[in-house]
């Protein structure tokens, strides 16, 4: 899988863009606020509808416009596609696939695939948890994109559950109205996402611990750990069954401190995807070096899992080579060089390792050129 066309309107800084790419390994090159990683968000948010820098669109679409718009053109082992992308703040995104209207934007998503690698991933390893749980959640609707929906309604359950819990708090106590009702629907649906969570964290633990060790050139162990927000914080059994049995009676073990709290303590969204290396948590201990080769590998992982389907996803490496030691530039180039498309960008062009030599394009003002 691969981009063969990138053009934006409105998008961040620019009016118009017009990228066509190629397999293999493109550069974009320029000094820093010209808009080489307003390119690679833009490609980003085509596979995933959502950007690796900010939580809401508004800041997507260029000042005094009121929408952007996004197409990205993609070469599959089968076929061809065209995903179009309106960017509409404060209402709902429009998105077509092929030129036709979708009625729910997430049937889109699995056209494109990508792994990005950005600074941004140090929180992963060095952030709160929900980094982590992104992380995984992200990951889980790239390989199976079924799972955008099961998110987004766990999100709306969640919502609305500590909205009645808070509500009840104000009252004065007491079990309000309605809570069993979405004590039902947050048992069905975190079980599932919790479900699919834990498979995720068996495929990519082995992948994590190869990347970390290529990466770091070292032979130190790594490891990842799913720690519910149940009761005695051992990985649990992934059948849904069991998991739903162990949300319900926590739940029920959690409701007096839920109701004097009036937040919803219980579920997918209070639990912790713990990395270590050697004996220690990544988080806190960690160097800084070591910080960089777990947030890499963990990338990397995602790579894997992601071509295990059958084909490779859309690399995008964006000014992370600036970030990295000479040892971790060569090495980590060296991992990625064999992917079908490697999209990079760099304020020096000298930081970009030879393994990824390719084509070369500068940016300046808004405006593409080859190099």
């Amino acid at each position: 899988m691969h981009l063969t066309r990138l053009a934006l309107t409105d998008f961040r800084s620019y009016a118009a863009a017009d990228v066509r790419l190629e397999p293999g390994a493109t550069t974009f090159t320029g000094a820093n606020g010209q808009g080489k990683t307003n390119l690679v968000e833009a490609a980003y948010y085509a596979a995933t509808f959502s950007s690796h820098r900010v939580a809401a669109d508004a800041p997507l679409v260029r000042h005094g416009a009121e929408r952007a718009i996004i197409r990205a053109a993609v070469t599959g082992p089968v076929r061809d596609s065209l995903v179009e992308i309106e960017v509409n703040p404060g209402r709902a995104n429009r998105v077509r696939l092929n030129r036709v209207a979708l009625p729910r934007p997430r049937e889109a998503l699995g056209v494109l695939r990508c792994v990005l690698f950005a600074p941004e991933d140090l929180a992963v390893v060095k952030g709160d948890p929900d980094q982590r749980r992104r992380y995984l959640d992200d990951l889980l609707v790239a390989t199976r994109p079924r799972y955008a929906g099961v998110r987004s309604d766990y999100e709306r359950i969640v919502r609305q559950r500590s909205a009645l819990l808070k509500s009840a708090r104000a009252r004065g106590g007491g079990i309000p109205r309605g809570l069993e009702v979405w004590d039902d629907q947050l048992v069905a649906t975190g079980a599932e996402l919790t479900a699919g969570r834990l498979g995720l964290v068996a495929a990519i633990r082995p992948h994590v611990a190869v990347a970390y060790s290529a990466v770091s050139g070292a032979a130190s162990d790594s490891a990842l750990r799913y720690r519910p927000s149940f009761r005695g914080n051992e990985e649990p059994d992934p059948e849904p069954d069991k998991l739903a049995a162990a949300l319900r009676e926590e739940l029920e073990g959690r409701q007096r401190a839920e109701l004097e709290r009036g937040v919803c303590l219980v579920g997918p969204h209070r639990d912790e995807l713990e990395l270590s290396i050697g004996a220690l948590p990544a988080r806190g201990y960690a160097s800084h070096g070591e910080s960089w080769s777990m947030a890499l590998a963990l990338r990397l992982a995602a790579f894997e899992v992601l071509r295990s389907g059958g084909e490779d996803p859309v690399l995008i490496l964006d000014d992370v080579f600036a970030e990295l030691d000479a040892g971790r530039r060569s090495r980590l180039a060296g991992l990625v060089a064999g992917a079908e498309q490697v999209l990079v960008t760099a304020a020096v062009g000298d930081d970009v390792p030879p393994e990824l030599s390719g084509r070369r394009l500068t940016v300046a003002d808004g405006v593409i050129a080859d190099d």
